[in-house]
């Protein structure tokens, strides 16, 4: 009787593990659209947890906050223009999302290089726009007989003068730019804002990107909140390179099922914490001033952008998507969709394409 309930017992679970493995599979091909057996999605650890580095982000001496070499820009699927648009781009020597490292040296006469300054805003741009800024270019004759290179040179947090410094170093050591780009006016009303609550001169870098840097190595500034979302940053950090150790190897459908939902979970976790810690205040009267700064500090940046367009070629794009009906902001802050991202390339693209030029 033992015997038989064992075998019972035994042919279910055999039964439950194919029938597992199987779903798993489908679930996976109507993911991926490919056989679990013989595609191996990429997943890549947190690089500076690998390293021994509590943080990726460094500072530079001209900049302030920038990146390490290497440390990942990720795009969301929702965000690539299809399954081929790269899903991650590494940091180059100078911190800047960027295939190449700089200064970037034309190889061919027929080069045209674009920089593409700003802030978070420009450095999505720089992943998600760039592709149709170019394609837009390239209807035009001048455009279409070139190899056009867009530089990205745009961190999140940058407001002026940080852009105009950038310009300026890469200018000075030998990086040419056939155009620019700058991309910026929110970070100036809305970081500038929160700069002038704290104290600190508004031309200065932005406090909330420079705060956690700061946190690191002022203890004086470590809050018992702050030390408690730092434990736990390096606690999800840690998860996360475990789970995508053991998606590597793992070659059973069912259990990968299990491992990426765990690495979702703790990724959106470490996410959801990193943006908690960056928010925390070094003291209960500091606050982040986004709406504030945006509502009294847009119509001034209107009124006074008249008086930029008879000295530079200058584009005031509040109005680009008054008419769209898609949703173009990807969060509650500035950011854009690809649709954003893409009409935004399109106003450009007309913008520069209608102005005096080698093209016209």
């Amino acid at each position: 009787m033992l015997r038989r309930t064992l075998g019972v017992v035994l042919v279910n679970v055999i039964v439950f593990c194919v029938l597992a493995e199987l779903l798993a599979l489908f679930l996976f091909y109507n993911d991926t659209g490919r056989l679990f057996y013989t595609y191996q999605k990429p997943y890549e650890p947190i690089a500076e947890t690998q390293q021994g580095r509590l943080t990726g982000d460094g500072l530079h001496p001209y900049f302030g906050p920038t990146h390490r070499q290497g440390y990942p820009f990720d795009i969301p699927e929702p965000l690539r223009e299809n399954a081929s648009s790269p899903g991650r781009v590494p940091t180059n020597n100078f911190g800047f999302a960027s295939t190449h490292n700089y200064p970037f040296m034309k190889t061919s006469p027929n080069q045209f290089v674009i920089g593409m300054f700003g802030g978070s805003v420009g450095a999505w741009f720089c992943q998600v726009g760039a592709h149709r800024l170019v394609e837009d270019l390239k209807a035009n004759a001048f455009f279409k007989a070139r190899e056009i290179v867009p530089l990205c040179l745009s961190h999140e947090g940058y407001k002026q003068p940080q852009q105009l410094l950038v310009l300026s170093y890469f200018l000075s050591i030998g990086q040419t730019f056939d155009l620019v780009l700058n991309i910026d006016g929110f970070n100036e009303v809305t970081l500038s804002s929160f700069n002038n609550q704290r104290g600190l001169d508004i031309s200065m870098p932005s406090a909330m990107h420079l705060d956690p840097l700061v946190n690191l190595v002022n203890q004086a500034t470590l809050t018992p909140e702050k030390l408690q979302s730092l434990a736990a940053i390096s606690q999800y950090k840690e998860r996360i390179n475990y789970l995508v150790g053991r998606l590597q190897h793992n070659r059973i459908a069912a259990i990968n099922f299990v491992l990426e939902r765990l690495h979702r979970s703790a990724t959106a976790s470490y996410q959801a914490e990193v943006a908690r810690f960056a928010a925390l205040p070094s003291n209960p009267s500091d606050a982040s001033p986004f709406k504030t700064g945006a509502e009294k500090g847009y119509p001034l940046l209107v009124r006074e952008s008249e008086r930029l367009k008879s000295r530079v070629n200058f584009l005031n794009a509040t109005a680009i998507f008054d008419r769209e009906s898609a949703a173009v902001y990807m969060d509650d802050c500035c950011h854009y969709t690809l649709r954003g991202n893409q009409l935004l390339a399109d106003a450009i693209a007309r913008q520069i394409l209608t102005s005096k030029g080698a093209w016209n």
